[in-house]
């Protein structure tokens, strides 16, 4: 059995993003080239060993939400979508991202969703300050749950 869970992104962004923030945010997306300055999230850390046994850091950035086309644990698709709306009633871009994440990405992947919180529309706020971004589930369940970035932090399934 494997710990893949779906993640279901589906938010709307204020009009306040950078070039520069737009560009890595469509390369995370799957929708863009790799931008020569990473701002988002800088460091993609991965452990390897050497010719002499020692375990040497290197730095490997990867799209954090890239994946398109047949799901492998899941029904349907894989996709990521970011389109400017035509009216900023509720934001000035629609954000919607449907990926398979194991908890190995957590980390990463919580980079970016801490970082798309603060970018997050005033309809994704909730009273207690928590900003609400779609929803995660087991792959092997229907049951979802709330994904919740409060103080930076994603609200992981256990």
């Amino acid at each position: 059995m494997a710990d893949i869970f779906e993640l279901m992104l589906t938010l709307d962004l204020r009009d306040e993003l950078s070039e520069d923030e737009l560009v890595e945010l469509r390369w995370h997306l799957g929708l863009g080239p790799e931008p020569e300055t990473l701002h988002i999230v800088t460091e993609f850390p991965s452990w390897n060993e050497d010719d002499d046994g020692v375990l040497v850091v290197e730095d490997h950035p990867q799209p954090l939400l890239a994946c398109h086309g047949e799901a492998f644990k899941m029904d349907g698709a894989l996709v990521s979508v970011l389109l400017r709306r035509k009216d900023h009633l509720r934001g000035a871009w629609a954000l919607t991202s449907r990926q398979e994440i194991h908890p190995d990405q957590f980390d990463l992947t919580g980079e970016l969703l801490g970082w798309l919180a603060t970018k997050a529309g005033d309809c994704h706020r909730r009273f207690d300050g928590s900003v609400d971004l779609g929803w995660t589930r087991f792959h092997e369940s229907r049951r979802t749950e709330p994904l919740v970035v409060r103080d930076g932090v994603v609200n992981w399934p256990s």
